[in-house]
């Protein structure tokens, strides 16, 4: 494998417009990018404001990642270590098998955790593939934990597997503005994520989905992928991660300038305020994070993590770093 920039091997998708039922207007990225322009104060009031409206602002849910199926990736998503396009000294694994993820849920939920992620580096699952994550979702349901996966785009009918075995939630990323989107994928347009979420919500599983901001976007890109979540149909999705670029080695934006903390804090308040009942999930990235900007994070807004040492194949703070910082901040776990 050699260390390629996106343009050099793969040509440009052509987006596909989206169906009229893809969005409803809730929020015009004029609005948003208001928003994101409001004196830092008073931003942070708002979403304050909102989210004590809508949740218990002491309470903090804890969700682990587990990389069930790690690398080998087809795609060529620009953040990702896991493409088989960039030479990140990632090697390729297969799918875990039930007794290696019930032993991790096991872990996860002795340490606090309410929901346990699995996500495995497909394109695009086959049959047989998603029928085996549903095994891996049955373990994990009945280890008494919500159960989520993100797999890749999903096919007829896979979702319906999925939730027949008991997931709650599919997770499948924006990741970006689709103004945005093509400067960091090429083997896969919009259409494609959005086409997933839509057989998702029509199997009648919750959706997480969000974005990866510091990625080199303008401050407006990043008002259009708040925009996209808010205005997903029928309804924003029920969880909304937030993710800081993880730079690494090896992929095209190894090397981008780092995002003002700020800025970032002011992307989870935004989303905060756009999407009100939702669990906003401050994810990737928080490893870089002082604990004094996770705290305006959580000030603005955010009431979930993801908790444990590794998020699929970055670092992320340990445990027991975790718990500190969240009794110092008189925060506490939500209890299943």
């Amino acid at each position: 494998m050699t260390t390629t920039t996106l343009t050099e091997h793969a040509v440009r998708l052509v987006p596909r417009p989206a169906p009229a039922a893809a969005t409803t207007e809730r929020w015009s990225v004029d609005a948003v990018a208001a928003l994101f322009d409001l004196p830092f104060s008073d931003l942070i009031h708002r979403a304050q404001t909102v989210h004590r409206e809508h949740h218990d602002p002491a309470e903090v849910e804890l969700a682990t990642l587990l990389s069930v199926k790690t690398g080998g990736c087809p795609e060529d998503c620009g953040y990702c270590p896991q493409s088989v396009h960039f030479d990140t000294g990632l090697t390729a694994g297969k799918l875990m098998g039930v007794e290696a993820v019930r032993e991790a849920a096991q872990r996860a939920k002795q340490a606090g955790a309410t929901r346990f992620c699995m996500g495995a580096a497909w394109r695009a699952p086959k049959d047989r593939d998603v029928d085996a994550v549903a095994e891996l979702v049955r373990t994990v349901k009945a280890e008494g934990l919500e159960a989520c996966a993100t797999l890749g785009m999903l096919a007829e009918g896979h979702a319906e597997t999925l939730r027949d075995a008991g997931l709650d939630y599919y997770n499948h990323n924006l990741d970006s503005a689709p103004d945005f989107y093509g400067e960091v994928i090429t083997t896969r347009d919009y259409q494609d994520r959005l086409d997933t979420l839509e057989r998702v919500r029509g199997a009648g599983v919750k959706v997480c989905c969000g974005g990866i901001v510091g990625m080199g976007e303008s401050r407006r890109q990043r008002a259009g992928l708040v925009a996209q979540l808010a205005n997903l149909a029928p309804d924003y999705p029920e969880s909304v991660p937030i993710n800081h670029l993880v730079k690494v080695q090896g992929t095209p934006l190894a090397d981008q300038p780092d995002l003002d903390p700020l800025e970032f804090v002011r992307t989870i308040a935004v989303a905060r305020i756009t999407m009100p009942r939702a669990r906003v999930r401050l994810s990737a990235g928080r490893q870089q994070m002082s604990e004094a900007v996770q705290a305006l994070c959580f000030l603005a807004g955010a009431n979930s993590i993801f908790y444990g040492e590794k998020l699929l194949t970055t670092g992320n703070p340990d445990v027991a770093a975790d718990m500190d910082m969240l009794a110092k901040l008189g925060l506490r776990p939500r209890r299943a």
